[in-house]
């Protein structure tokens, strides 16, 4: 409104060129005084070659050029610069908000207080006083504002905050339960077995908040080539300004169009977009509950080339379940029935499978005596009066039980009844549901070697290989082998591209650590995980992986959209402005409207696309 009054003012009435000065002082300082307060600052700081002081400069020296002899008033060009920059720094500070965003829908769901039970009385707290083992209560609608177990109740858990998945999960007495989540039905106890600042919410913001301060290479290029680029800018304006005075050029219009140069060379479209496109990419993953640690690992992912997977954990649940009964002499009931009471006291993975496959044996009433664990055999007891064997086939040829071999490919339980060969069980890890169709889409995204390693047995590793389209696979697998083979991978991929392994975090510290990218399942908060890798699926979805791949390669795009883009138009402005056929607005657009698009641009990355999804 005010540089309308003044555009008026000048128009209507003659008046001297320093009474028109003071009247657009008025709305150039108006809008201005914070961008010529930060140029004054940086001055002060050593850091006077920056977008301010560019733009101070620029718009300064426009409102002088009036009082040059034969020059005409560029007052409301200089008012209008400053006004547009603003403009630019309001879209700016948008955009980045609306990243921020991305960071904010975790914070939304951190809790603000915390119901807990002291000596029978609800209290209700701020999370961060609740200390490790106390009882929280969390009725239906409210976060979960701390880890823990539940101790008391059913319930369904939203956490599409943490995951991106938005299907409930279920949680009863023993279940862990992770601050972040949201208590859809039932009423639930929880005792706490982490405090507010180690839990797994406010560690997943921490890192997410923290992810900017790992540069990627276009960022550090961004930051160093402005430090080099604008001093150099400055002195060629300046030259700009002087050198055709020795030629016969006049001082005003050289003058005007190295303040024109000034602006269109600001290089603030690059130093503000790359860096928001790689912070919206980022954020836009953890969306997706994929937590990726810095913008350098942005630039990793998108240059993948071989995938290294673990076996257990991983491409599997690392829980083993009975995939077939095959009794000798009784029915499957019956062999079941028998292992599961052997197995009842222990708690090898193999007798929670057994245990599992035959829910009724606790309820049954059959009496187990004389329980008795044979290192490196199996288990031996007596059910019902009957003595039962469950091992393996030393524990069988221990007893002279003539066993039978099995065709199918897992561990092999053998059972007998009072010497007597009955039976076996086989065992195995069940396949996670989308494993086959993560690999499947790693091929189509470009990754062009999938590895899987593994401490198992090698028919077991081939027939996980060949049911999930591995062509390559390396068996019987301590931590240092894996490492060693990591190493020779290493070795032998191009020095374009990048090997990332998967892993569950725990057992795969070592190879993580040595892999170009480490990527770890977070099995929805586990510590190890968090710590350990470069890249987190919350989820412990293998599918996630090429969903990342492809974020990343999206934002690597968006970012370099940006630079080309900034590039092109700034150049060609400043090949005009140089022959004095640009005018002050066509350097505004270049330097303002360029930035304006491209941090607009950048906001595209908080999004993935189709293909990224």
């Amino acid at each position: 409104m005010l540089l309308a009054v003044a555009v008026y003012i000048e128009k209507s009435l003659t008046l001297p060129t320093w009474q028109l000065l003071l009247i657009y002082l008025v709305p150039y300082l108006l809008i201005g005084h914070e961008t010529l307060k930060e140029a004054v600052e940086g001055l002060t700081h050593g850091d006077a070659f920056n977008e301010h002081f560019l733009m101070s400069i620029a718009t300064i020296g426009a409102l002088c050029i009036g009082f040059l002899p034969g020059a005409e008033t560029q007052f409301p060009e200089a008012v209008f610069v400053m006004l547009f920059f603003q403009v630019g720094e309001l879209f700016e500070g948008y955009a980045e908000g609306k990243s921020r965003e991305s960071i904010a829908h975790l914070m939304d769901i951190r809790p603000d207080v915390a119901c807990v039970d002291r000596d029978g009385v609800l209290l209700t707290v701020s999370p961060e006083q609740v200390e490790v083992g106390e009882t929280i209560l969390i009725k239906p609608g409210d976060k979960v504002p701390l880890d823990g177990v539940v101790v008391e109740g059913i319930t369904a858990l939203n956490t599409v905050a943490l995951t991106g998945e938005s299907v409930p999960r279920d949680a009863a007495v023993g279940d862990e339960v992770i601050s972040g989540c949201v208590n859809l039905s039932g009423v639930i106890k929880v005792r706490t077995t982490k405090s507010f600042g180690e839990s797994t919410v406010s560690k997943i913001i921490e890192l997410v908040e923290h992810s900017s301060d790992k540069k990627s290479k276009a960022e550090a290029f961004i930051t160093r080539f402005a430090r080099v680029y604008t001093p150099i800018v400055v002195i060629a304006a300046l030259l700009l300004a002087v050198i055709p005075l020795f030629f016969g050029g006049e001082f005003h219009t050289w003058l005007y169009r190295a303040l024109m140069f000034l602006i269109v060379s600001c290089p603030c479209a690059l130093v503000i977009s790359v860096p928001l496109a790689f912070f919206g990419g980022i954020g836009g993953a953890s969306r997706q509950g994929i937590l990726i640690k810095g913008a350098n690992y942005v630039d990793a992912l998108a240059q993948v080339g071989t995938v290294v997977f673990d076996k257990t954990g991983t491409l599997t649940h690392g829980q083993f379940e009975v995939t077939a009964v095959h009794p000798s002499t009784c029915d499957e009931h019956q062999l079941l029935h028998l292992a599961a009471h052997v197995e009842h006291f222990s708690t090898h993975p193999i007798g929670a499978a057994l245990r599992d496959a035959f829910p009724d044996e606790a309820t049954d009433g059959c009496a187990v005596t004389d329980a008795e664990e044979i290192a490196g055999q199996g288990v031996r007891a007596t059910v019902a009066g009957d003595v039962v064997c469950v091992g393996n086939t030393r524990m069988m040829d221990a007893i002279g039980a003539k066993w039978n071999d099995c065709p199918h490919v897992g561990t092999i339980i053998h059972v007998s009844i009072n010497g007597c060969y009955a039976g076996h069980i086989v065992i195995n890890d069940k396949i996670k549901d989308d494993s086959a169709q993560a690999i499947a889409t790693l091929k189509a995204t470009g990754v062009e070697r999938v590895v899987m390693l593994t401490g198992d047995r090698d028919e077991v590793a081939s027939d996980v290989a060949h049911r999930l389209g591995i062509g390559e696979h390396y068996s019987g697998l301590m931590p240092a082998d894996k490492v060693e083979h990591v190493e020779q991978l290493l070795a032998e991929k191009s020095s374009e591209k990048v090997l990332a392994f998967v892993g569950d975090g725990i057992n795969d510290a070592p190879v993580l650590a040595r892999a170009d990218v480490g990527i770890a399942m977070g099995g929805l908060g586990s510590d190890a995980a968090i710590e350990a890798a470069d890249v987190v699926l919350m989820d412990d979805k293998p599918t996630k992986i090429a969903k990342a791949i492809k974020i990343a390669r999206r934002t690597i795009g968006i970012a370099r959209q940006n630079v080309w883009f900034a590039i092109a138009v700034k150049l060609a402005v400043l090949v005009l402005a140089t022959l004095g056929v640009a005018t002050m607005w066509m350097a505004v657009f270049a330097d303002v409207g360029v930035t304006v698009l491209a941090t607009l641009n950048s906001m595209r990355a908080l999004r993935p696309g189709r293909n990224s999804v």
